[in-house]
């Protein structure tokens, strides 16, 4: 009999979803926009504090498409974007006919370099002679990047920041949450993420008026009029009733789940702290909060006798479910003419890191059948 398939972060229900979903069918809000959108909006920007106001989306990717729609990014524009993320990340740039300019990673945190940030600017002001008009740093995994110093060059250069905190609902830097350090912030709720609407996204905005210009462009961009007029290219973007429903759900149980995420990650960590060959994933210094959304290893083949890849097969013939940590921008064919500045970090990264399940719902003893899975395989 095959084992119990161990998932790498599957979706969990906190058992409140059923009340919201049923007063949506109740009152026939079935459609996009209703009360539930609305709480859920007013729920995650008082969680997310710093008076910020929050737009509820069809996904993450649209998030990061109307805030730089928002700051006027246009076809020939050039937008600086972390190189080691999910595809997401960048196709916006590209909607848009701008151009994706690639930055690498630094070691501590693996996002955005902010030394290879300030290189990127000043080498694509001297080739071009205008700045980017935009930038896009990633917390990956949940990790913050290092916005203190990310944010200080962005303002020596006066370039906006769109916060990619889709993996990061939770995660601090210095006691102040992720997505709230630029001038927008994207974040996602797949299914696979801290908490889902089984599919969604959300815009992090620092006022009401972009909040409500967001608003306008996520509805088709309908001006006020009693007929239907559009004077602008809009979208169909706005999250739907019954999907806010689940979102205000699992709203009362984030905290628990973000908590559970990091308790994963302690495990792993203690019990592979010594293992040859295998390092976790883990943040450089206290001021780093991580939500730890997945728990991450590097595997160094000639320490450990194996390498990622044999591991990941292994874990796949043990019914487990683990990935490669991102291919990063500038190695995807599809990016293959994108300007990319950086020194090696992210690639080497992706060739030897793999993400281990870490799913809120995830037992100990399935974490216990993971670790002896890795320890086996420096057995063989």
């Amino acid at each position: 009999m095959q084992n119990k398939k161990i998932w790498l972060s599957l979706a969990k229900m906190g058992g409140h979803e059923q009340k919201y979903i049923q007063e949506a069918f109740d009152t026939n809000w079935v459609v996009p926009l209703g009360p539930n959108v609305n709480a859920f909006e007013e729920t995650l920007a008082e969680y997310i504090g710093e008076k910020r106001k929050v737009v509820a989306l069809s996904s993450g990717t649209a998030a990061i498409h109307l805030a730089l729609i928002q700051l006027g990014v246009q076809p020939g524009d050039e937008v600086i974007c972390q190189s080691f993320t999910f595809v997401a990340s960048a196709n916006p740039i590209k909607y848009l006919g701008a151009n994706p300019v690639f930055v690498g990673s630094e070691p501590d945190t693996w996002n955005m370099s902010p030394d290879l940030l300030r290189m990127a600017i000043e080498d694509r002001i001297a080739k071009t002679d205008k700045k980017p008009k935009a930038i896009i740093p990633v917390h990956l995994y949940g990790m913050p990047a290092k916005m203190d110093e990310i944010m200080q060059i962005a303002r020596e250069f006066e370039i906006p920041v769109v916060e990619d905190a889709a993996e990061a609902l939770g995660s601090e830097l210095k006691g102040q949450k992720c997505g709230t350090f630029g001038d927008y912030a994207c974040l996602s709720f797949n299914g696979n993420k801290i908490i889902t609407t089984s599919g969604g996204g959300a815009l992090v905005c620092k006022t009401r008026e972009q909040s409500d210009r967001i608003k306008f462009f996520a509805t088709q961009a309908r001006d006020e009029a009693p007929h239907y007029q559009h004077s602008e290219i809009g979208y169909n973007y706005r999250m739907s009733n019954i999907c806010a429903g689940i979102g205000r759900g699992q709203m009362t149980v984030l905290q628990d789940y973000v908590n559970r995420r990091r308790e994963i990650h302690s495990i792993y960590k203690s019990l592979l702290k010594g293992v040859r060959g295998i390092t976790v994933m883990d943040k450089p210094s206290e001021d780093f909060n991580s939500n730890f959304w997945l728990t991450c290893i590097l595997v160094d083949k000639e320490k450990a006798g194996f390498d990622r890849e044999m591991l990941r097969k292994k874990m796949d013939s043990m019914n487990i479910e683990t990935r490669p940590l991102w291919k990063p921008m500038h190695l995807q064919p599809v990016f293959a003419e994108s300007p990319y500045y950086g020194n090696g970090v992210e690639d080497s990264l992706f060739d030897n890191g793999l993400c281990l399940p870490s799913g809120a719902g995830l037992s100990n003893e399935e974490i216990e059948k993971v670790i002896g899975v890795i320890l086996k395989a420096g057995k063989e």
